[in-house]
């Protein structure tokens, strides 16, 4: 899978990075590939945006759009910016989002692979349709430029980069006094139902490893071109004396329970279970490619290691066996 090959463009934009956002519109058209190797010619900023990825949308208020976004996609984000959006699925009749007159459609490839033919009749229609999807962290700043580009944003999504920079710094260096030897170990459960871990490079692994976890799965086989691997109960139990904390993301993807974690055959074996060390965590902080990536690793952080973070995000994770 191709992946956003745009360094060389940003040395050109940086150059706007003090212009306002109009400033775009008389600089030469700049051309990127998106994650599937499509060539995207930006003239100007897109104003009329329709994003059908929740992490889009996010990343599109975090760089200072508003009335930009004319449309989402899902109905769980907790952004108060978003309260009135109207809500589009790729699901729907084309027609709907062409009536809405969007100038960019954001996607990202399963969309793109799933409905090829709401791909082709957009881009028909004269609309631009971009499809974005870091698949590792090292990526995502990248992705973020991109979205800068594309909204005449670049100075701001540098800020964005700078900003998680710093912060992580600053995790980083109270997980530092924890030694290597001393470290917390971690099965760090994606789907329940399927038994299933995360990747090794997916973002919540890095997540975990920034925030001073050792994931116990690291031999897990990743599924095809996804965030997940595969593990199964079996291998889960027989490392069930190791596990200390069993961290489970929480949320459409995995709506799962402390209980039902806790009622699961065979997992009295877990060590972790029995001293319920159970936590759960909110999968928008910690699966999606956006600014919030720095609040899991704080939240986990301070579920892993409370006496260094004290005041921590227990209750923002939710969670925490009984």
């Amino acid at each position: 899978m191709p992946v956003i090959t745009m360094r060389l463009l940003f040395l050109i934009f940086a150059l706007l990075a003090g212009f306002s956002p109009h400033a775009l519109a008389g600089a030469a058209p700049a051309t990127f590939q998106d994650s599937e190797g499509k060539t995207v010619t930006v003239v100007r900023p897109y104003a009329r945006i329709i994003s059908l990825y929740p992490a889009h949308t996010e990343n599109l208020i975090s760089l200072g759009l508003g009335a930009e976004i004319i449309g989402i996609e899902g109905a769980d984000d907790d952004l108060p910016q978003l309260k009135d959006k109207k809500h589009y699925s790729y699901h729907e009749d084309p027609e709907k989002i062409i009536g809405a007159r969007p100038d960019l459609v954001l996607v990202r490839p399963m969309i793109e692979r799933a409905s090829p033919q709401l791909m082709a009749t957009l881009r028909q229609a004269g609309i631009t349709v971009v499809s974005l999807q870091p698949n590792t962290v090292g990526e995502i700043f990248d992705y973020w430029r991109a979205l800068g580009m594309l909204t005449g944003r670049t100075r701001q999504a540098e800020e964005m980069v700078a900003s998680f920079q710093t912060e992580l710094a600053a995790i980083r260096k109270i997980v530092g006094k924890v030694p290597e030897k001393s470290r917390t170990k971690v099965y760090f459960e994606a789907i329940h139902a399927k038994m299933k871990t995360f990747a090794q490079e997916s973002i919540a692994m890095y997540v975990l490893e920034q925030a001073g976890g050792v994931n116990v799965a690291a031999d897990a086989s990743q599924v095809r071109d996804t965030n997940i691997a595969a593990y199964g109960k079996e291998r889960i139990l027989a490392k069930g004396a190791e596990i200390e904390v069993f961290l489970a993301q929480q949320g459409r993807m995995n709506p799962v329970s402390v209980e039902v974690i806790m009622q699961e055959p065979g997992f009295q074996a877990i060590k972790a279970v029995r001293n319920n060390r159970i936590f759960l965590v909110d999968e928008r902080l910690v699966s999606r490619p956006t600014i919030r990536i720095i609040e899991g690793i704080k939240t986990i952080a301070a579920l892993l290691y409370p006496e260094l973070f004290p005041g921590g995000a227990k209750k923002k994770a939710g969670v925490n066996g009984r």
